[in-house]
């Protein structure tokens, strides 16, 4: 992977005028890229990794849940220099897999700093885990407490429960994960007559959630689990892993940080919280808007008033796992001023945002395919663009959170490779 540090030098033909109807921050951004796209001239498709967003992002999460200790979801999006940044932040890590705890561990951080949060784990990398020092995983079924007594026995548990609600999720992981409420007393039972340390709770609401309430009821139902292990005579827990979930949104964030406050409040005592060690699992809220996606116009077909086009990314690149409407509300045109010589489009390369003209541009109706012959690679469809060409530029913001590391190579394509960073 090229890694470069975007610094441009932009001559005034190439500013982003602010009588696009861009906010200050969208020009500034903008302008990289343009700059970026004249220097590295080529077709490539590329991201631009923004580390300060990182930066204020973890101020952010200080600011509102000083007491939570985050974990970052390294299967959100493991690109080095966004673990890098997060390492130098503080961070602790969750690590899902062997792999994903090696590329922790070569970035020098600490075995105590990972928790292995997948209920479900392979044999081997139990072992794994164990021989590098990983003491902390979840579990959710009486197999997962055989496997870790007979291979990791001095490994701390977290017993993964189901959350009550994920209304709000825009993914939600019940289906797959978590205890349920009938089967969390055996589950204790059988961890503690394996003789492990089930030291505290974990739950996950759903990727991407605007129910804040949801936070409220998990951590009743975590209480609860706490209350069944008093009950059952077991050391008393003192871990509370909050999951994720979290967006990066600022009001929404702070509704979330509320939330959390408030229900822990409620459900434990000031004596129980001086002893409560609370970690939290977030992976879109530091990952997604810190990544913005340049794609070029590599074909186009007339059809009447429809326009069709294809990029050079797609379902099976980076937008595997990205919402249509988000990439709608995100998506900017770039028209490529070698295509048009006039000199209105010299002086203002031509911008769009979320396919509504500028300038009195015509639109129409556009579908925008990805690079395979897969019929299913469709980026958008019905969305307002306007006249492109071959060689023109879409650029996606908020495509930092489960795009690159979802790709497969499908027709021997892949997701955009190159990384410019700035900040």
């Amino acid at each position: 992977m090229d890694v470069n540090s975007v610094e441009p030098r932009l001559s005034a033909s190439d500013k982003v005028m602010s009588n696009y109807g861009l906010s200050s921050t969208h020009e500034y951004f903008l302008e990289k890229i343009i700059s970026t796209i004249k220097k590295q001239q080529s077709e490539e498709a590329f991201y631009v990794l923004d580390l300060g967003v990182v930066i204020n992002l973890m101020d952010t999460w200080k600011r509102n849940l000083p007491m939570v200790q985050p974990f970052y979801a390294v299967k959100c999006n493991p690109h080095p220099d966004l673990l890098a940044t997060l390492v130098a932040q503080g961070s602790s890590f969750d690590c899902a897999s062997r792999s994903e705890i090696e590329s922790i561990l070569a970035l020098g951080v600490s075995p105590d700093r990972i928790i292995y949060a997948n209920p479900c784990k392979a044999c081997s990398h139990i072992k794994y885990a164990a021989a590098v020092g990983v003491n902390l995983t979840t579990f959710d079924s009486v197999d997962e407490v055989h496997k870790i007594r007979k291979l990791h026995p001095e490994c701390s548990l977290l017993i993964r429960i189901k959350a009550p609600d994920e209304s709000g999720s825009r993914w939600p992981m019940s289906s797959k994960y978590g205890a349920l409420p009938e089967e969390v007393p055996k589950l204790l039972q059988a961890a503690q007559t394996k003789g492990l340390k089930v030291v505290g709770v974990s739950f996950h609401i759903g990727s991407k959630s605007h129910n804040y309430q949801a936070y409220k009821t998990a951590i009743q139902a975590a209480k609860a689990v706490f209350q069944e292990a008093d009950r059952l005579c077991m050391p008393p827990m003192h871990v509370l892993n909050i999951g994720g979930g979290f967006v990066s949104d600022a009001l929404c964030f702070v509704a979330a940080a509320t939330a959390v406050k408030t229900a822990v409040d409620k459900y434990f005592s000031k004596e129980e919280q001086q002893n409560l060690t609370m970690m939290a699992e977030p992976g879109r809220f530091f990952a997604e808007t810190a990544f913005t996606l340049a794609t070029n116009i590599i074909g186009k077909r007339v059809r009447g008033e429809v326009r069709h086009y294809w990029i050079n990314e797609g379902f099976h690149g980076s937008m595997m796992r990205v919402d249509r409407t988000a990439l709608v509300e995100s998506c900017i045109s770039l028209k490529c001023m070698s295509n048009n010589s006039s000199d209105d489009n010299e002086k203002n390369p031509g911008i769009m945002v979320s396919g509504k003209g500028v300038g009195g541009d015509r639109t129409y109706s556009s579908i925008v395919f990805g690079p395979t012959c897969d019929p299913i690679d469709k980026v958008l469809e019905g969305h307002q663009l306007p006249e492109l060409e071959v060689n023109d530029w879409l650029v996606f913001q908020n495509m930092g959170a489960y795009t690159s590391s979802c790709s497969n190579k499908s027709n021997g394509f892949g997701a955009a490779k190159i990384t410019y960073l700035t900040n």
